[in-house]
Parts: C-alpha cells; sequence; structure tokens
C-alpha cells in the first residue's frame, strides 16, 4: 500500500474501552471538535453486556440517561458488625456495559467525522509530524493518538511500583422468592472467609428477586474459575438464597497500581484509561476517574489549536497518588490487611468524607480526618518504605 492510500485522521484512538468512548461523547457534546476527524480502531466490537460500572455522584451527570439503578443507602460488613451507610448527599449508580456502549454508539452515528472500524491494531509508531497506526487490514496516520491498549509488561517487568489485580467474577441472579432488598447496595461484605487476602462480597440488588452478586479480591494473583463460583455459590447459601436461576455472568480483572504510566506519554502520543493510569490505583474503580479525566482531556484539546499541542503536558500529578501508592505497599506485602483496613475507615466514618477522599476532592485536613482512622502501624512503615526506596 503506498502513502497516497493511507488515510489521515486528526485523531486516532487505539482501543475504544471506557475511557476512549467517554472521551470522544464530551467531544461531541462540546460542539467545538466537530470540524476535526475522530477514528476508533477496536477489534471487540462492543455489543455485549461485558461488564457493570458503578460510581457515586451528588449530581445528575451526563450518564443519568443510562443509570440502571441508584441507591440511597449502601451496607459494609466484616465478620464481626454490619454498617447501613446513609450516602447523602451521594447515590450510588450502577450502568451496564451494554447501555453505555449503546448510547455512545447511538451519538456516534449522528457525526460524519467519527469513524469507527472494528480492526485489530498491530503496529504505532510515532513519527516527527505524525503518528503511524497500522491494523491487520489497514495503515492510517494521525496527528496525535489516544491509546487505551494495556500492556501487562510494562508493569510485570519492573518492581519498583507494587502490581495487584482488582479481579472478579459475578452473577445476575433471579429468585423464585423475595430476597433482596432493593434499597440498599452491599457495598463491600468482608464476612467472607479471607484466605490471607483482602475478599469481599458485592451485592446490587436491582429489585427484591434480582441482584448482580459478585466476589472481588484485591490481590496479585489470580483464582481458578470454579473458587470464584464456589465462593459464590456459599455466599447465597448463607443468605439462605437456594432457589435461583443465573440470567449473565462477568468476569474481570483490572490493574491496580500507581506505576507511573504516564512517562510513556509523548508529545503526539496520550495513554488513556487503564493504559494511563486512570484507573483509581487503591479501589480498582474506574468510571469516575475516566469521568473526570476526559472532560479534562477535552478541555485541554481545545486548549491550543492542532498541532500545538503537546500530549506529555496533560498529566497532574497530585498527593492522592502518593496515598495510593502507601495503601497498595501496605497489601502487596500483607494483603491480609485489607478487612481490617476499610473496617476501620467505614465502621465510625462518615461516609461522604470518604467518598469524597475517593474521589480526590478533600481538602487536606479532610484527608488527615481519612487517614488517621486507618491503623497507623502499616502506615507508618509504609511511609519510610516508600521514601527510601
Amino acid at each position: 500500500m503506498n502513502s497516497s492510500q493511507i488515510k489521515h485522521f486528526d485523531y486516532i484512538f487505539t482501543g475504544s474501552g471506557l475511557a476512549a468512548l467517554m472521551t470522544v461523547y464530551k467531544m461531541i457534546v462540546s460542539g467545538k471538535l466537530t470540524d476535526k476527524s475522530i477514528l476508533l480502531l477496536d477489534q471487540d466490537l462492543k455489543k455485549i453486556n461485558d461488564r457493570t460500572w458503578c460510581f457515586w455522584e451528588k449530581e445528575e451527570s451526563v450518564w443519568k440517561a443510562i443509570v440502571s439503578k441508584k441507591w440511597d443507602t449502601a451496607r459494609f460488613a466484616n465478620e464481626s458488625f454490619k454498617r447501613s451507610l446513609t450516602l447523602k448527599p451521594y447515590k450510588y449508580n450502577q450502568i451496564r456495559g451494554i447501555d453505555f456502549y449503546d448510547f455512545v454508539f447511538e451519538a456516534i452515528s449522528k457525526h460524519s467525522n467519527i469513524t469507527f472500524l472494528n480492526e485489530k491494531v498491530t503496529d504505532i509508531n510515532e513519527l516527527e509530524t505524525h503518528v503511524f497506526v497500522g491494523t491487520e487490514e489497514n495503515r492510517y496516520t494521525s496527528d496525535y493518538l489516544f491509546n487505551s491498549i494495556y500492556t501487562k509488561s510494562l508493569t510485570e517487568s519492573q518492581s519498583k511500583y507494587p502490581v495487584l489485580q482488582q479481579h472478579f467474577t459475578g452473577w445476575f441472579v433471579e429468585t423464585e422468592t423475595e430476597k433482596f432488598n432493593p434499597d440498599e447496595a452491599i457495598f463491600m461484605d468482608f464476612s467472607v472467609e479471607q484466605k490471607r487476602n483482602t475478599r469481599f462480597m458485592y451485592v446490587l440488588p436491582t429489585s427484591k428477586t434480582e441482584a448482580l452478586v459478585e466476589y472481588t479480591l484485591f490481590s496479585e494473583k489470580l483464582l481458578p474459575k470454579e473458587e470464584y463460583e464456589k465462593a459464590i455459590e456459599i455466599y447465597l447459601k448463607n443468605l439462605k438464597i437456594e432457589n435461583y436461576k443465573i440470567i449473565e455472568k462477568e468476569q474481570g480483572s483490572i490493574p491496580m497500581t500507581c506505576y507511573p504510566f504516564w512517562k510513556k506519554n509523548t508529545k503526539r502520543v496520550l495513554n488513556i484509561g487503564t493504559a494511563g493510569g486512570w484507573t483509581k490505583a487503591s479501589t480498582g474503580y474506574t468510571f469516575k476517574n475516566s469521568d473526570k479525566k476526559s472532560s479534562k482531556l477535552v478541555e485541554f484539546l481545545q486548549s491550543a489549536p492542532l498541532g500545538s499541542l503537546n500530549m506529555s503536558a496533560f498529566h497532574k500529578k497530585s498527593r492522592f497518588w502518593f496515598y495510593d501508592l502507601l495503601l497498595l505497599d501496605i497489601l502487596y506485602r500483607h494483603n491480609e490487611l485489607g478487612s481490617s483496613i476499610f473496617s476501620s475507615l467505614f465502621k465510625k466514618g462518615n461516609p461522604a468524607l470518604i467518598f469524597k477522599f475517593l474521589d480526590e476532592e478533600t481538602n487536606l485536613i479532610e484527608d488527615f480526618q481519612v487517614i488517621l482512622r486507618c491503623p497507623k502501624i502499616p502506615f507508618i512503615k509504609a511511609l519510610f518504605r516508600v521514601i527510601f526506596k
């Protein structure tokens, strides 16, 4: 194929996951990038319900039309106590993956400047004046590229920054009789056997007979598939739920790390999503972080004319990155401490303040109000390890 046949775009997105689709949707909503040609490349058509996102918010967002369920209260539990958390002024929201994909692709379909192609990316090469992208079928160039294809070897080949996984299996179940309280989500239930890990159940009831029941771990190693499913079976049995149908299943693994992905950003290539460190490292929460960063990215793209932007200037490091690093250091070395750390936060802490802290919106005084509830010795040890590493 000669150069005259290589199609050029202003922006190319390699991968069309959460971060890419959020960014493109906000490009549309801004109304200020309609003169820019945009290409999304992904080998996945995004036609199945492959995941569920949850996030808390005070006010309705641009995603309000696809929020499938909201909760005003959430329960936290471990083997010795239960606490029903009043979330006000927040609500805990659920969005199904397929609803999100359909919503964004419907918006994309109305804009001729945006193209989605179902192709697998094989090569990315940044040159002085443009970025070259190869797929199994074609070749493209762009002024700027946003990459959300995660490269595991980046984090696995280094030892400076701990890497855990938020790994999970979830069942959407329907019971024969009323077994769930649809007004209250179970945010974290650490009453399950920990087995020297950080393990909890997560229950999102959408009616008295329907819920997503998910077994989640924050740990280094994944489990055999049967172990996740056995844990869900045992949990349902302990809830005295024995007659149920499994409507859908979901599973996943999200890297939890403070690895500085932004150092891989260049003048013309910006890593986004998990590949760019957009996942909240200490919790694995992705939706809210990506929502904020995608909005900032669209603002950044409007801050200077095309061609004069430097993508490496987009990232801004904050103190919350350091807080996350301390927690990950502890959980990497002593994974069994997860239950006690999260329990110390939620046993008597103000839920709204904790959510504000996890959203990275607190001031320094509020930071310390949250942090001082945590077990002191593990964090002091982690602080010295991180400082002198």
